[in-house]
């Protein structure tokens, strides 16, 4: 058999999900012909035929996750790729199964072990569904209670109605995690005066500007860390990631080279982003290379937050609702517009000074020649 297997689908992708198979087994295609769609981290791709053929396997069903590399396809001919066909994928939608042995201890002796418990905690168990060789006694010299019972009857439960993360949110949950784990992260909050801004301006635009002033004034956070290497690349352009939530979860679409662009433009392009986003048929391409990113959480609900930095980036600034708010001004109390906004780094990369010089110059971008 001639195998073909899931292809790069771009930078950075080293899995995808089987959304759906447009071929059998036994079906003859064509070169180019769809295959399958599969989703990546942000987007629905369909991959095609690289040739004409019969199909003879199927690597996997709608749901099963498979890696770049992996087997995809089989079809019928002469073996053109000997000794790298691998078993059936396994059904990425399994629940985890619990270890039923103590750590530590030998597997036979495990096996031949019966834990301790008393009568009524043994009919608590076959009650509830809960077998005595999965649950670790908490009472005196190991006998098992009817709190470590109910315990592992609820642990069960909750395996048994989770469902497993796809697609996009199992993409966020792993990036979030990886950058939990690689970020030291420093925040700052600051609140706009913009009570200058005339109705109906273009905030989302008006906060990218900003962001791409505050870039040229303090290049520092408009950068690429590696944490291994310990180097950092200053970035001559900015490219801003937008924060966008969907029902299916977080997209984060870059919109590029913002300091060089006018106005209009950039909103063009954030319009066919969210557009693309909209449609699941954002290019992969369009998620990468951000240098720094924006979340406008402000239309829905919060004042400030402390934002999650994505490796390589350094920084990422949150703009919370826009309110009015009784202030000191001109040494009055007045009511003012007031746009709060919430500056997060990674501070192996950037200095507190550094930071705060970014927030200041965002804040002067925002209001210009506001006294």
């Amino acid at each position: 058999m001639k195998t073909f297997k899931l292809p790069d689908l771009g930078e950075g992708l080293a899995e995808a999900e089987i959304v759906q198979w447009h071929v059998r087994e036994g079906d003859a295609v064509a070169a180019d012909q769809t295959l399958v769609a599969v989703e990546t981290a942000k987007a629905i791709v369909e991959v095609p035929s690289p040739w004409d053929g019969t199909i003879a396997r199927l690597y996997g069903q709608a749901g099963d996750i498979i890696h770049t590399g992996e087997p995809l396809v089989a079809f019928e001919g002469e073996d053109e790729d000997a000794g790298t066909v691998v078993g059936e994928l396994e059904r990425s939608d399994t629940a985890p199964q619990e270890d039923r042995f103590v750590i530590g201890a030998p597997e036979s002796s495990q096996r031949a072990r019966r834990q301790r418990a008393t009568p009524g905690v043994r009919a608590l168990a076959e009650r509830l569904g809960v077998n005595l060789e999965r649950v670790t006694g908490s009472g005196p010299g190991g006998l098992v209670t009817r709190d470590d019972v109910h315990r592992q009857a609820s642990r069960q439960q909750a395996l048994t109605d989770a469902q497993p993360l796809r697609g996009v949110r199992r993409t966020m949950a792993r990036n979030m995690a990886y950058a939990h784990a690689r970020v030291v992260p420093a925040s700052l909050f600051e609140d706009a005066d913009v009570h200058a801004w005339e109705a109906g301006t273009d905030i989302t635009m008006r906060l990218v500007r900003g962001l791409a002033s505050a870039c040229e004034a303090e290049p520092a956070l408009n950068a690429w860390f590696d944490g291994d290497g310990l180097t950092r690349r200053l970035m001559d352009e900015v490219h801003v990631g937008i924060a966008v939530d969907t029902p299916d979860g977080l997209f984060v679409p870059v919109l590029r080279d913002v300091n060089h662009r006018d106005g209009a433009d950039l909103r063009r392009g954030l319009e066919n982003l969210r557009a693309a986003v909209a449609s699941r048929e954002i290019p992969p391409e369009e998620m990468q290379g951000a240098t720094i990113t924006l979340s406008n959480f402000g239309p829905l609900a919060g004042r400030y937050a402390s934002p999650v930095v994505s490796p390589p980036q350094v920084a990422i600034v949150g703009a919370g609702r826009l309110r009015e708010e009784a202030v000191a001004h001109r040494g009055e109390i007045t009511v003012r517009r007031v746009l709060p906004l919430s500056l997060t780094f990674d501070h192996r990369a950037v200095t507190g000074g550094e930071a705060a010089r970014f927030l200041a110059a965002m804040i002067e971008a925002l209001t210009p020649g506001q006294g």
